[in-house]
């Protein structure tokens, strides 16, 4: 039997006695630090257990050195933490079992140093991650440069708009393929992998596009399944009502050959910022075609069910699509003044691969999007205007009879800010952990989501500017990264989910704007960046 009790603390440091009692027989029980470490005594040795007597009981001080950085990363587990530095040009991949850096990759050299702005990335599932893994991430280019205000010499930035599909070797990481150049579609916002670990998706909201791509085998090139894209044709041409007085959402597939490379085909000249949704109509961007913006953030993947979404944050809405046909089949509004047009408007096809959706008004921009690891809730971010996220019950294999069950929000959520940003699940879908986001420096926090109320439970605040979230899969521990736009602080934080303590930071100048944790099965994929974003 082992008792341990801290009876004293003074300057700092805490006493600790154990109370022991020996097994018959006198045999010597031995505890090591990592069982002290557990037990809340850290980085503790043991003296003397032996050779109390048999049947006996002695509190036996404890003393010791202080735990080291490993007795903290073994709590972790063998995780590797992929993360790019959205200015800093590369993606590195922490091992969070030993917090080394197992290996990094310049893209910005690859670039030719003048597309430094390495935005989002997903990895595909292996068996042994430490031996090898896979992953996609992109670019941004063009004007994106200046919008954050990071000093820069450069006056002609690279068009960009690259996508790097990247192996880890064990040793190093190897480029494989430059999708955008192998296939003519270069897209530069939310990368997403597919439940089936074959396929991913790329979305870019300055030129409204997405593509669907079977990932090519070693060297050889992937193949666009599908790329499709949106267009808004508003009722009202004064860019501040354009969107306000509604408008016809167009859909329409692409076909080969594409031309899309670089910043060709951009509608806007820099994607919106976060909380940035109404800069468009307040002529805060410039761009070719600004009125007839969707500002597409993603496709992210229903992990049971043969379906995806698409959200656009201008119209504020996620247009489903079968992943079987890629024909739109559903579009989702969550405001509540749309509750009696049953929280959705109705998909008119107008030729063989293009379709429109009519909108009355525009109530309120969109961000985020996810999907319950069940597959049975859909999750889409009202932002600006009504800073709530609708929750819809997808359980249902018709999109068409998808219903909206619940709104999550808090009172103190107004106008802008704070901003309900990225998203994660736990493994077994009882909580959701959402980014709440303010503009540096001021202090950015997480909402924790009860599942089955759809309340919010609590909220923890982190530091500045924090931005995507992971989850390790054992839904032991959260980890997120803070200052993707490098102003102030930057670095990696890891929060402990039973209790929510934050147990502290990771130093890295980085800037990070997203990570995922290299999952292993297709079920890890389940709450990895497939179903949210």
């Amino acid at each position: 039997m082992l008792n341990v009790k801290i009876i004293k603390k003074n300057y700092g440091t805490k006493f600790a006695y154990i109370n022991v009692k020996t097994l018959k027989g006198g045999a010597a029980m031995s505890w090591n630090r990592r069982d002290l470490f557990k037990l809340g005594i850290l980085g503790a040795v043991v003296g003397g257990i032996g050779k109390l007597a048999t049947g006996t009981a002695q509190a036996v001080p404890i003393f010791g050195g202080e735990p080291t950085f490993n007795d903290v990363y073994k709590q972790i587990g063998r995780y590797i933490f992929l993360v790019p530095g959205k200015f800093a040009g590369l993606v590195a991949a922490y091992d969070m079992s030993t917090g080394m850096c197992l290996a990094w990759a310049n893209m910005s050299i690859w670039a030719g140093n003048r597309t430094p702005i390495v935005h989002h990335l997903a990895a595909f599932a292996s068996p042994d991650p430490y031996k090898e893994f896979e992953f996609v991430v992109n670019t941004q280019g063009g004007k994106n440069l200046y919008i954050y205000g990071v000093a820069t010499p450069v006056k002609d930035p690279d068009p960009g708009f690259n996508i790097w599909r990247i192996k880890y070797d064990g040793s190093k990481m190897v480029l494989l393929e430059e999708v955008d150049k192998t296939t003519g579609l270069g897209l530069g916002v939310h990368v997403t992998a597919a439940p089936d670990n074959k396929h991913f998706a790329v979305a870019d909201g300055q030129k409204d596009i997405f593509a669907v791509f079977e990932k090519g085998e070693g060297t050889a090139p992937s193949k666009v399944k599908t790329a499709v894209f949106f267009d808004w044709e508003p009722n009202n041409k004064e860019l501040s009502r354009a969107w306000l007085d509604g408008g016809t959402l167009i859909i329409k597939k692409l076909h080969p050959p594409y031309d899309y490379i670089g910043t060709k085909g951009n509608k806007l000249d820099w994607e919106l910022v976060p909380g940035g949704e109404l800069f468009a109509e307040q002529g805060k961007v410039t761009g070719a075609r600004v009125r007839n913006a969707c500002a597409l953030d993603s496709l992210t993947w229903n992990p049971t069910k043969p379906y995806a979404a698409a959200a656009l944050r201008t119209i504020g809405c996620a247009v489903i699509f079968n992943t079987r046909t890629w024909e739109p089949v559903a579009c989702l509004v969550g405001s509540d003044k749309f509750a009696k047009h049953g929280y959705k408007l109705p998909i008119k096809k107008v030729s063989a691969d293009e379709w429109e959706v009519k909108f009355p008004f525009v109530p309120t921009p969109a961000h985020q999007a996810g999907f319950h690891p069940s597959g049975n809730y859909f999750v889409l971010m009202n932002n600006v205007r009504e800073n709530s996220m609708p929750v819809f019950d997808c359980s249902s294999s018709d999109p068409g009879k998808w219903t909206k069950i619940a709104s999550v929000g808090d009172p103190s959520w107004r106008g802008a800010y704070p901003n309900p940003f990225h998203m994660v699940f736990t493994p077994n879908g009882k909580k959701l952990f959402v980014t709440l986001w303010w503009p540096a420096p001021t202090p950015n926090g997480l909402a924790v989501v009860d599942t089955d109320t759809w309340k919010i439970e609590k909220t923890i605040t982190i530091g500045p500017d924090i931005h995507t979230l992971a989850i390790t899969y054992d839904g032991k521990h959260l980890l997120g990264v803070f200052s993707g736009y490098q102003k102030t602080h930057s670095g990696m934080y890891v929060l402990r989910v039973k209790d929510y303590k934050l147990l502290g930071y990771l130093p890295s100048p980085l800037g990070h704007h997203d990570c995922v944790i290299v999952p292993r099965t297709t079920k890890d994929l389940y709450v990895s960046r497939c179903t949210t974003t």
